[in-house]
């Protein structure tokens, strides 16, 4: 069940530069986390993460505010789901946290990991998606995570995962090589293996089959990260929530305010049914939220507001419309 909706009312901590910054509870610890009893310390800086990213779009957006709607799971556990509509900027912007919980695994999360068929779970994480009215500001998605999966007499079995993706409908090279060398530049501390990694998976799990071509221009994408002790993995996780608006921001601060007509709109709507495709066809966090039993509203909030379909639509040749296809398959940008 969930209660009504209320406007969100952000509150962000601040550096001593003035740099809105979520709290990291981990920073400045000791002792080394266990992931047997420290989810709450990820948790926390989860839904530090949602304030501070709520805070800094609803700046951006100048026009509208979040509202919040905060639920709870019958099975075990809530979240808080945030949607903005009608901005000056985003068409609608949604960001959820949720830590839900259940009895034994379901068949998405053991389909690759038959191991963990018959344990009893826990998972918290955040995420979002971000439909920009203007179709020069490209749509946008980020999620982080962390899955503890146990039984009794057993040690925990723990993960992390996440990354974010940008799909523009009027790529511009610059904008795609900042995306990128932010998400290169945010990994370089864990080594120099993964952002190559990260980046190839990313392209290679955003890929519409059916259509031949991926989603969008890509990012980061990891799941199943426990290569490095938690700690090590917790903080990999939030250098990748830290570094979202660092990549996200200064394009739509820069495309914004690029005219744009009816002939604009009405490609924009075509495209975004090939994101609805996606979700409802390939991603595992969908299909994983629908067969948990968890909250189709909070689930599905990655779908746009608006989307049209066409029949055997081909843009004209040598249009901007024709040049995305350009973009929709695998390259190095930095």
């Amino acid at each position: 069940m969930a209660t009504n909706g209320r406007q969100y009312e952000g509150r962000a901590s601040r550096s001593a530069t003035g740099e809105d910054r979520a709290e990291s509870p981990a920073r400045g610890r000791s002792r080394k986390l266990n992931p047997m009893d420290d989810i709450e310390p990820v948790e926390h800086w989860l839904r530090g993460l949602q304030d501070r990213i709520c805070a800094r779009i609803e700046a951006l957006d100048g026009g509208a505010r979040f509202v919040e709607d905060v639920w709870t799971r019958p099975e075990g556990g809530g979240g808080r789901t945030r949607i903005l509509r009608d901005g000056a900027v985003f068409e609608q912007a949604g960001i959820g946290f949720s830590h839900v919980e259940g009895a034994t695994m379901p068949a998405s999360a053991t389909a690759h990991r038959p191991e963990l068929a018959g344990k009893a779970w826990v998972a918290c994480g955040v995420s979002l998606v971000f439909h920009p009215r203007n179709p020069h500001v490209p749509t946008t998605h980020m999620n982080v995570r962390v899955f503890r999966a146990h039984a009794p007499g057993q040690p925990p079995v723990w993960w992390f995962g996440g990354g974010f993706d940008l799909t523009p409908f009027y790529p511009v090279d610059e904008d795609v090589r900042h995306w990128h060398a932010v998400a290169r530049d945010l990994c370089l501390p864990f080594g120099p293996d993964v952002y190559p990694a990260y980046k190839k998976w990313c392209d290679e799990y955003f890929q519409l089959k059916h259509r031949k071509e991926t989603r969008g221009v890509g990012g980061l994408f990891f799941d199943d990260l426990n290569r490095w002790s938690f700690d090590r993995c917790f903080e990999f996780q939030r250098a990748v929530g830290d570094g979202f608006l660092d990549a996200y921001v200064p394009i739509v601060e820069r495309r914004r305010d690029t005219p744009y007509g009816e002939r604009e709109r009405a490609f924009q709507l075509y495209r975004r049914g090939r994101y609805v495709e996606f979700n409802l066809v390939y991603d595992r966090g969908t299909l994983f939220g629908l067969q948990s039993g968890g909250r189709s509203e909070s689930i599905l909030m990655s779908l746009p507001p608006l989307v049209r379909w066409e029949y055997g639509y081909t843009p004209e040749p040598g249009s901007p419309e024709a040049k995305l296809a350009e973009y929709l398959e695998p390259r190095d940008w930095v």
